[in-house]
Formats: C-alpha cells, sequence, structure tokens
C-alpha cells in the first residue's frame, strides 16, 4: 500500500455560506478556522491551502459571553510616533463590524504564507446579503 500526497492542483474546493446571527466570536472562528484549513476533509495535509471558500453573512450580530463586551480591547498602530489605537469591542462593532471576525479567524490559523493564502478565502459581509451567489454556496449550521 502506498499513501497518496495530494498536490495543489487535485484539490477541491467548494463555497460555504455561514450565518454569523448570535454567534460567539471565538467559538464561529475556531469552526471557520478549520473549514479554512480543510481539516473537515479525509485528504487533509497541513502543508496546502485545501479547505473551502468561507462566505460569513451578518457579522454585525455576533456576541461575547459576560463582560467581555466592554473590557475586550482591539490595538492598532498607525507606525506613526505616538500612534497607538485602542478601542473596546462594542465600539469596534459599531465602527467595523467585519474585523472583529476577521482578527478572531487569524488568530486561529498558521502565521506566514500559508495563513495568508487562507485568509484569501474568507469573505465577511455587514449584512445578510453578500456577492458571491454566483458561486453557490452551500449554506451550513455552525454549533455555536
Amino acid at each position: 500500500m502506498k499513501t497518496h500526497a495530494l498536490k495543489a492542483s487535485e484539490v477541491k474546493k467548494e463555497w460555504v455560506l455561514v450565518d454569523a446571527k448570535d454567534a460567539i466570536v471565538g467559538r464561529l472562528a475556531c469552526q471557520v478556522a478549520s473549514i479554512l484549513r480543510g481539516k473537515h476533509k479525509t485528504t487533509f495535509v497541513p502543508y496546502l491551502d485545501m479547505g473551502d471558500n468561507v462566505i460569513i453573512i451578518n457579522a454585525e450580530k455576533v456576541r461575547l459571553s459576560g463582560k467581555k463586551p466592554v473590557q475586550k480591547m482591539y490595538y492598532r498602530h498607525s507606525g506613526y510616533p505616538q500612534g497607538f489605537k485602542s478601542e473596546n469591542f462594542v465600539e469596534l462593532q459599531r465602527r467595523h463590524p467585519e474585523e472583529i471576525l476577521r482578527r478572531a479567524i487569524w488568530g486561529m490559523l498558521p502565521k506566514g504564507p500559508l495563513g495568508r493564502d487562507l485568509m484569501r478565502n474568507v469573505r465577511i459581509f455587514k449584512g445578510d446579503q453578500h456577492t458571491h451567489s454566483a458561486q453557490q454556496p452551500k449554506a451550513i449550521k455552525i454549533e455555536a
């Protein structure tokens, strides 16, 4: 018996639609990161981008548990002196709700070229409308 090593050209990718309404951020991000990696497939190899493309809708309706909406802080730096900025979950959700899920998913993917390639496979939208209906995504239910 021989083990067949999958090549990048042999990977079959699908489109998956995830509704983030009332989902907890970390649990949703963990499951989306697993789908992006391709860990749900029997042919998974850790060095290839073999996961599916994920479309996330209703990003503004995610939630955190406990006091985290007020206490959890998000930081960024402009690169200039005194360019350090911080805001909590509520402020970032009001200003740019897609960024919350983008940061949570990125934290659960491998860092480096593979992780950056995987992040190109996720599309996050504020409302319940998305621009990828031509890809005919398959809606899945995320247990949160």
